[in-house]
């Protein structure tokens, strides 16, 4: 590996979040907050689930981050013919990609990020510096969950810690570090809660962040008045964390395909 591809954007922000993460949890041990009191009480079970969760949070972090959120292979035009053929029925036609030009299945978006088509496309994280689809998804769930619960915790902990006091200038210098990452915690929390709250939704529905945002623009989507993937909480769930089938969404283009063919044929008809 070249030199140069420690600096590349993606271990950069991921060296960065790890360090960020232990060094905030650093200061929470190192401050006098409930942790420090917990373990001269010489009660370590919380401390050490604390430690737990956080290690937790970002391994799943980085599983997420480095893991294939479903890209679709790029495969000759015979094999990929092939595979259309085996997979789907024949009445659904996969486009072509004008990016990189592989076949493309319903639902897949091209990243100009990644440079490369993923299938049940939802955004590109930049936090990640990875796309959130088909396979990593589930997973980037239960991190949000997972990083919401460290987060709400972390900021527990930190309040614990503070103590007001006059004069100002010598609370700054003994608890500014403590009230900074106090206010850290609270603008992570809130972002990772709404985050999570819009993902619950999103899945809920069958929906993703793209499908969503960009309807309007989306040829299996402008044209029908609603989501054509919701089959109800219990199927959609079903289908997003355990890969149940969530019905026949699947045939969406040879349904409409099948219409286009019965309007023409009835047009046919009355010009007769």
């Amino acid at each position: 590996m070249a030199p140069w591809a420690l600096l590349s954007p993606g271990v950069l922000v991921r060296t960065g979040h790890t360090v960020l993460t232990w060094g905030i949890t650093l200061v929470l041990f190192l401050h006098d907050t409930a942790l420090r009191q917990w373990e001269e009480e010489g009660e370590l079970l919380l401390p050490l689930t604390f430690l737990l969760l956080v290690l937790g949070s970002l391994l799943l972090y980085l599983a997420v981050s480095l893991m294939d959120p479903g890209y679709v292979n790029i495969q000759p035009q015979e094999e990929a013919k092939e595979e259309q053929t085996a997979m789907v029925p024949q009445a659904i036609a996969l486009r072509r990609c004008r990016h990189c030009m592989v076949l493309q299945p319903l639902r897949a978006r091209h990243c100009s990020e990644c440079r490369r088509c993923v299938r049940r496309y939802d955004h590109h994280c930049p936090w990640m510096e990875n796309c959130v689809g088909e396979r990593n998804h589930p997973l980037f769930v239960a991190y949000l969950a997972l990083q919401l619960v460290v987060l709400l915790w972390g900021l527990h902990l930190a309040w614990s810690g503070l103590r007001f006091f006059q004069p100002w200038g010598l609370w700054l210098r003994s608890s500014g570090l403590l009230f900074a990452t106090f206010l850290l915690l609270a603008l992570f929390s809130l972002v990772a809660g709404l985050l999570l709250a819009s993902h619950v939704y999103l899945v809920a529905s069958n929906t993703t962040t793209w499908e969503f945002l960009s309807s309007h623009r989306i040829a299996y989507l402008r044209q029908r008045p609603g989501n054509p993937f919701d089959r109800g909480l219990a199927r959609n769930l079903a289908h997003f964390f355990c890969g149940w089938p969530s019905g026949p969404w699947e045939t969406l283009r040879a349904e409409e395909e099948e219409e286009e063919e019965e309007e023409a044929v009835e047009g046919g008809g009355q010009a007769v």
